[in-house]
């Protein structure tokens, strides 16, 4: 078993932790937010994801995980680390770097106070030649040393999704990872061997590409999907039907998940990493009409549901969600938010029922929300559905919760409901219920 220091505690950075911990190895978490070490040292996680409170308890209990803000003392305590920090986007769209060249900086430091031998993984999403551009040479000029020889460098893409996170872990679908010398690539064999799927050995930068090309994929998936939903509801068909005939194929082989016409798609991830991968393409002198169009289109579903609402002619609206997908707290880049701020610079009173986000207000170690956008988001919270029906002129339905459903199906027929997830399939646009592509 490897001992391990992880850099980040955020939604990547504790998941991978508390799951390294559960499979045995001995995990150090480091952050330079003292109230996010001081919550995962309690055993109390730093964001909402399901399962991982009572895996983070139960691995600081049993002494296998513990946090600091050392770096020096976590390297020194460990054979390899890894950087899960965040890669936001740059303000000309790039990925932004200075999350990551500040870890390998600080691990750098570290390793060349230690003396020995020690491997950095990196983990953060980062486009093709960030390894060898940034966090190689950050690496080398604080530790003094070669990589490969003095140190080890790899690099091993996530592939978690928010809200099943612990699950995608165990299970990911997809492992690339890349390294520099053996002594890496063994560690990286010993995490993944025991999963369910092929692990694909290739170099650094082959692996930065195709975690940046399954997001990419991702997000024209789901583009594809809404803009045939919005043809084919203008058609009067159901978008949903035509993309579940097309789905049916299992020959394509491709995940209906991301084919289902809806609402745009926001989040940490898919939003800035097609943005990063069109920067990338404009250094090599190449064109991306396709990346470009996928975030115009994006936007457009955004400006469709606004018009939606706009033309109910009501100004009181309830929003059921305002994270970027069910199931997590994250705000980052979400489509809802987005919308509930033009709304309200419109003039519309916003009231949101999000379960998610209500908890991650009540704690105050929770990770950064993302809330960039909406005003006084903590004091338009609901914590009850049915007060939220009630208090609306409008319902707009963004995210999809169990506890939610039957309240809102009853208020069909009865009050204006613009619906972007789809309550039921057996309900399509007729009088006061618009779905956003059936």
């Amino acid at each position: 078993m490897a001992r391990i220091s992880v850099f980040g505690i955020g939604y990547v950075g504790v998941v991978s932790a508390a799951c390294l911990a559960r499979d045995g190895h001995q995990v150090v978490a480091v952050d330079l937010d003292p109230e996010k070490v001081r919550a995962v040292n309690e055993g109390r996680s730093p964001i909402v994801e399901k399962g991982l409170d009572e895996l983070l308890e139960r691995m600081v209990a049993e002494g296998r995980l513990r946090a600091t803000t050392d770096a020096a003392e976590a390297v020194a305590a460990t054979d390899a680390s890894f950087v899960c920090v965040g890669t936001p986007s740059a303000p000309d769209g790039s990925v932004g770097l200075d999350y990551v060249r500040g870890a390998c900086e600080s691990i750098g430091r570290a390793v060349k106070a230690k003396g020995d031998f020690h491997s950095v993984i990196v983990r953060s999403t980062i486009v093709p030649g960030t390894m060898t551009g940034t966090c190689i040479p950050a690496l080398e000029q604080a530790s003094g040393l070669e990589a490969g020889e003095g140190f080890g460098v790899g690099y091993f893409p996530e592939f978690l999704r928010e809200s099943t996170a612990i699950e995608d872990y165990d299970d990911p679908g997809l492992i690339v990872y890349g390294s520099m010398d053996d002594r890496t690539t063994a560690i990286l064999k010993e995490l993944n061997d025991h999963l369910p799927c092929e692990s694909h050995l290739v170099d650094v930068t082959t692996a930065e590409m195709v975690k940046y090309t399954s997001n990419s994929w991702r997000a024209v998936k789901i583009t594809f999907a809404n803009e045939i939903g919005n043809i084919a509801k203008a058609c009067g068909l159901d978008g949903q039907q035509v993309m579940r005939m097309l789905c049916s194929d299992s020959k394509v082989a491709m995940s209906p998940a991301f084919l289902r016409p809806g609402f745009a798609f926001g989040g940490s991830c898919l939003p800035k990493d097609v943005r990063a991968l069109r920067a990338l393409a404009r250094t090599k002198g190449l064109e991306a009409p396709l990346l470009h169009s996928v975030l115009e289109a994006n936007e457009q579903q955004i400006s469709r549901a606004e018009e939606m609402v706009r033309a109910s002619g009501k100004t009181s609206v309830g929003f059921v969600g305002i994270s970027f997908k069910a199931g997590t707290d994250d705000l980052r880049e979400s489509p809802l938010a987005e919308l509930a701020s033009r709304l309200i610079e419109g003039g519309h009173e916003v009231r949101i029922y999000d379960p998610y986000v209500a908890i991650a207000f009540r704690d105050a170690a929770s990770a950064n929300r993302g809330n960039a956008v909406v005003p006084d988001l903590s004091k338009r919270i609901e914590t009850s559905i049915e007060d939220l029906i009630q208090g609306s002129e409008i319902l707009l339905v963004g995210n999809n919760y169990e506890e939610a459903r039957e309240p809102l199906l009853g208020a069909v027929g009865q009050q204006p409901i613009v619906d972007l997830t789809r309550l039921d399939r057996s309900v399509r646009s007729n009088g006061t219920y618009q779905g956003i592509c059936w």
